[in-house]
Order: C-alpha cells, then sequence, then structure tokens
C-alpha cells in the first residue's frame, strides 16, 4: 500500500509488563518510553491525537488501551502508530503480530518502531520488511503445526491409537465365524458393509 504524503496525525502505544518489580519501576518504564516517542514526533513535525498506555503483559491481544487503539484506527483517527519496540506493541508470536500490523494497514494506517531502525510500513525498505514479516509469520504456522501434528501423534502413541479417521466398527467374532464357515473377505464385507481391506485389516490385528 503506497502514501502519497507524510503522515501527519501520530498515535503512541507504550507497555510496560506486569513483571515489573514495582509500580514506580513500571510509571518509570512507560514515561521513559512516551518522552521518547514525543521528542521524537517533534523531530518530524508529526501531531500527537492520542497515547494509548497498558501495563500489562504483551502475550495477549485483549489488552484495554490495545484495543482502543484499534478501534480508532478503524476510524481513522490518526495516520500512523508509533511505538518503542516491536516486543512493546506484541509479544504474541510472529504470525498474530503480522496480523495486528496487516490490520493498521488494512485502515489506512501505518506503523513505525523507534527502536528498530528498518521496521516501518512506509520507506524505501517498507516492502522488502513486511515480505520478511510475512515470510517469518508463514514458517511460525507451520512450526506451530508440526508441534500439534507431533503432539497428537505422541499422545495417540501413549494411549494406544494414531490420529486419523476413526475405525469403522467391525463385528471381529461375527467376521471370524463367517471366515470359519469358507466365506471370503469380499463376502464378509458385502455382508457386514465394508470394504474387503477394512475386514482383512481387522481380522489382522
Amino acid at each position: 500500500m503506497k502514501r502519497t504524503s507524510e503522515p501527519k496525525r501520530v498515535a503512541i502505544y507504550a507497555r510496560v509488563s506486569t513483571k515489573s518489580k514495582a509500580k514506580g519501576r513500571r510509571q518509570q518504564d512507560t514515561e521513559n518510553q512516551l518522552a521518547q516517542l514525543r521528542q521524537f514526533t517533534a523531530t518530524k513535525n508529526w501531531t500527537i491525537v492520542h497515547e494509548y498506555v497498558d501495563r500489562v503483559t504483551g502475550k495477549h491481544s485483549d489488552r484495554e488501551q490495545f484495543q482502543r487503539l484499534f478501534a480508532d484506527a478503524a476510524e481513522r483517527r490518526f495516520d500512523i502508530v508509533l511505538f518503542w519496540s516491536l516486543d512493546r506493541f506484541s509479544r504474541e508470536g510472529a504470525g498474530k503480530t503480522f496480523q495486528h500490523l496487516e490490520r493498521l494497514r488494512s485502515n489506512g494506517v501505518d506503523w513505525w518502531s523507534l527502536k528498530e531502525e528498518y521496521l516501518r510500513s512506509i520507506g524505501p525498505f517498507a516492502e522488502a520488511v513486511l515480505a520478511i514479516l510475512a515470510v517469518i509469520a508463514k514458517q511460525e504456522r507451520v512450526r506451530i503445526s508440526e508441534r500439534t501434528l507431533a503432539g497428537l501423534e505422541k499422545a495417540a502413541r501413549t494411549k494406544g491409537h494414531f490420529p486419523g479417521r476413526p475405525k469403522v466398527k467391525v463385528d471381529i467374532k461375527r467376521a471370524r465365524a463367517m471366515r470359519r464357515r469358507g466365506l471370503s473377505f469380499r463376502e464378509i464385507a458385502q455382508t457386514m458393509g465394508v470394504s474387503p481391506a477394512t475386514v482383512l485389516h481387522r481380522l489382522a490385528e
């Protein structure tokens, strides 16, 4: 998404974790972030229209000010979101974070990380940065999928079965009785309404 002019209205987002040892320390960290962000906007001659501050973990997106930021972005109340660093914006992983950033862009709002020189959606490296983030997000989704599959397989081995299609119910005693009477696997399968391969597999278990 190309921009025809420099954004003028800026929303600042700052966050500190609740894991900080003391309330005073959290307040200080927040003010340090805000001071640097304000100073940067001044050098750009941008206008700060709102400051959103959360004092919670960044591992979840249900942060009050974070959600308010997106609600206001949908109404185009600012042109760019400025945050101190990407991990201050979100710590939900590459996939989720990329979705948040793309959500801003879909609303016509750019974003800019103060401490990460090239991490921004505007400028000569913007498209390359977005492409790299998209690849990282895709790789993360693949890893999550692989870990999920591995977990299912491990659980299945522990319980003595494997994930996949549920086994077709076959009356083993009845099938064995028909087999003893000389019926073929195909005849047994037709009688029981299953495939010959299923009968063969279940009798071999």
